[in-house]
């Protein structure tokens, strides 16, 4: 995502920059110790827990000294690593970049907070003032012949005298990271190199913006009488929303997912249905001075023209170079052979769905405002399953201390909540919990919960580390969060949520789990290979309809029965439905990254090419692309998924074979053996090993997609 939006951890090191891992390098300084002190976003985090964010002395009036400060004396780190007089070695060149980052990687933490959860036209001002700086300060470093120089000659050592396994993978790290960055080019495209860098960042943040613009200013305000089909609990958080924005005795129907999805699905209204729609998937593509086409059709230029000097025909050949699936051709190769039957599947999907409509008399063709609302009253024909009565079973609380549960089976870890003011948070939402080892009591890290949506907080739902594990300079624990958009209920009423947004929730913790597992001796390790840092995330979904989180934790809102058996049959028995939806409107939008990436960007028409490209690809007409390319935030509001947005597919053939091993083992998705191995080889190593050699150890054998189709109700290939 945007280099504001999505910190991952606070100590970051030159070449996670490079890689565009979404944070910045910063550097212990030469400046005055007072003028540090002043200033609380650089100040050492203290307090309990081996220090935590003064999120309580967060004010964006200290963000420009801060940043100001930062970049000059992360610079300066650098120079001094490069003009070492001695010898370069492991230790005085690779570890000492990995000492670099407290300083700025603290300021990048608060900021990192104000552009995804608490953005408004300041914190977007400055994110468009110091863009471009960041980028600059990175080009400085990646480009710096000394700096280089040595860590080549480090490399090079290497080669012939192999170090420990995780520093030899540091090694290989950084030197990739200066290499695919420019690090062996002629001075002249060096230049040219950082002013691409330069301008894209400016491109990103915009885009960025432009989408947080069309998620705040679209929406929908309906009355009473329009209310039709909807579910009490969404009427409820609709009425309370509508009073916030000034809007008394209104429902009002927000432009974001957690807003619309429900909304689509539940409510009679379908010229409503339709405007909602049309406003959630026209974000970024109104015509207007926050259309985002003009941003894309200069981002893959630039793009192209950089790789370009680096001597690759087009951006995904370059980007996929150290990924598991290594070139866009396996990558393509995966999706084409999955697409036929999901596309297939959304036909028959369609079918059942007009059928319904027909039946009902309601003299409608089905548009993709129609697809979940009469998904879901074939579901209810189909299975007999409701999913607002299953909604009534899935409350937020309950299903936080099921992912505790999970949590202490699988990593052995004890999560207990902090006390109102025992720690610092940014916002009256937040709630932290402090995590253990259920055995040793030793102390892990911080857990924070941001669930709910509010103005200026980005959509969706994602996970961050404040700070990451790493023990070779003393053992630190990690602080990590996750964040959701949850509509905040009426006050004494419970979060109820869908079947999806369950599965989100635990996804999102798989990521938390994945930072406070890790188990590696330097900060740079806990990076990650993009088509594998989803696998771990997926694969804890799984655990959300074991049967030990279902009898103890789906209970119902108001009588506190369990879920019925039955009712969880049903569940289970409809696990492949609407699966053509679900793999469709995900692999169009990986698709088109990939295609959009591959043309000729010259005189490229973002909207065209997506209309033409989907069309020749037989694309149905009854659904859109999930991230329709004009507000594709993965994709285009930074570089972390550009080109790897196949990734969730490529992480869900192992995360479906996976699974396939725990449903083989005796203890089921609770067998300690195969648990021990999860934990050992695919969380803790994080990315100090490789991920298809560590995958190998879990497994015995690589992933087969065999899995992944039987998992989707898909013909398994033929071989």
């Amino acid at each position: 995502m945007n280099l504001f939006n999505n910190p991952k951890w606070a100590k970051q090191t030159v070449f996670a920059v490079i890689l565009g891992v979404a944070s910045a390098t910063s550097a212990v300084a030469q400046a005055p110790a007072t003028q540090a002190q002043e200033n609380p976003l650089l100040a050492e985090w203290t307090g309990p827990y081996g220090g935590v964010p003064a999120f309580d002395k967060m004010d964006l009036k200290y963000v420009p000294e801060a940043f100001d400060l930062a970049i000059a004396q992360n610079l300066a780190d650098y120079e001094k690593i490069a003009n070492n007089p001695e010898a370069a070695t492991f230790e005085n060149t690779i570890v000492a970049m990995e000492k670099a980052g407290e300083k700025l990687g603290r300021a990048f933490t608060y900021f990192g907070i104000w552009g995804s959860n608490l953005s408004s036209p300041e914190v977007r001002k400055l994110q468009m003032e110091y863009s471009p700086k960041f980028s600059e300060m990175s080009s400085k470093i990646s480009q710096n012949k000394k700096l280089f120089a040595r860590v080549k000659k480090v490399y090079e050592d290497a080669l012939k005298n192999p170090l420990a396994p995780e520093a030899q993978r540091l090694v290989l790290n950084a030197y990739e990271g200066f290499a695919m960055n420019g690090a062996n080019l002629d001075d002249i495209s060096k230049k040219r190199y950082a002013a691409i860098n330069k301008e894209l960042s400016s491109l990103y943040t915009n885009f960025a913006n432009n989408v947080l613009h069309d998620e705040e200013g679209y929406v929908t305000f309906i009355h009473e009488s329009q209310l039709s089909g909807l579910p009490e609990s969404f009427i409820k958080a609709a009425a309370k929303t509508a009073e916030d924005k000034g809007m008394k005795g209104h429902y009002a129907v927000t432009n974001t997912r957690s807003s619309m999805d429900p909304f689509l699905t539940y409510s009679d209204e379908r010229e409503l249905r339709k405007k909602v729609w049309t406003n959630y998937y026209s974000r970024g593509d109104n015509g207007d001075e926050y259309d985002n086409n003009e941003n894309i059709a200069q981002i893959l230029k630039l793009r192209r023209e950089r790789v370009k000097l680096l001597g690759h025909k087009n951006y995904p050949e370059w980007r996929l170079q150290n990924r598991m699936a290594k070139t866009p051709e396996n990558a393509m190769k995966l999706m084409e052979a999955v697409w036929p039957a999901a596309i297939g599947r959304v036909k028959e999907e369609v079918t059942d769905m007009q059928a319904v409509a027909d039946e009902l008399g309601h003299n409608i063709t089905i548009e993709p405002w129609d697809y979940r609302y009469y998904a879901e009253k074939v579901r209810k024909k189909k299975y007999d399953l409701d999913s607002n009565e299953v909604k009534q079973y899935l409350q937020l609380d309950n299903l936080r201390e099921a992912m505790f549960y999970v949590a202490g089976e699988l990593f052995n870890f004890k999560f207990t909540a902090l006390p109102e003011g025992k720690v610092p948070v940014y916002h009256p939402d937040v709630k932290v919990w402090e995590v253990n080892d259920k055995t040793s009591g030793e102390h892990i890290g911080l857990w924070y919960l941001d669930p709910f949506a509010r103005q200026g907080k980005r959509s969706g739902a994602w996970a961050n580390a404040y700070r990451s594990h790493e023990t070779y300079a003393g053992k630190i624990t990690v602080l990590s969060s996750n964040n959701s958009n949850f509509i905040k209920p009426a006050p004494g009423e419970p979060v109820l949520v869908s079947w999806d947004d369950a599965e989100t929730f635990f996804h999102e913790f798989g990521h938390a789990l994945h930072a406070l597992s890790s188990n590696v001796k330097y900060p740079s390790s806990n990076g990650g290979v993009r088509d594998y840092t989803e696998f771990q995330s997926q694969l804890l979904e799984r655990w959300l309809s074991t049967d030990e989180v279902i009898n103890n934790y789906m209970k119902h809102q108001k009588t506190g029965a369990v879920i019925p058996k039955e009712l969880i049959a049903k569940i289970k028995k409809a696990a492949t439905f609407n699966q053509g939806f679900a793999t469709t409107e995900y692999l169009a939008s990986a698709l088109i990254d990939m295609k959009i990436h591959m043309a000729d960007p010259e005189g490229l028409d973002p909207d065209k090419f997506e209309r033409e490209t989907l069309a020749a690809l037989n694309m149905p007409k009854e659904l859109v692309m999930r991230h329709r390319t004009p507000h594709f935030g993965h994709v285009f509001s930074g570089e972390g998924y550009a080109t790897a947005y196949y990734g969730y597919m490529w992480a869900d053939v192992l995360t479906s074979d996976a699974a396939e091993a725990f449903e083989e083992a005796p203890g089921g998705y609770y067998d300690k053996e195969v648990a021990a191995k999860l934990v050992k080889y695919l969380f803790a190593p994080r990315n100090a090993m490789d991920p298809a050699e560590a995958y190998r150890k879990f497994r015995g054998r690589d992933a087969s997609i065999d899995a992944l189709m039987r998992d989707r109700g898909f013909p398994v290939p033929k071989k």
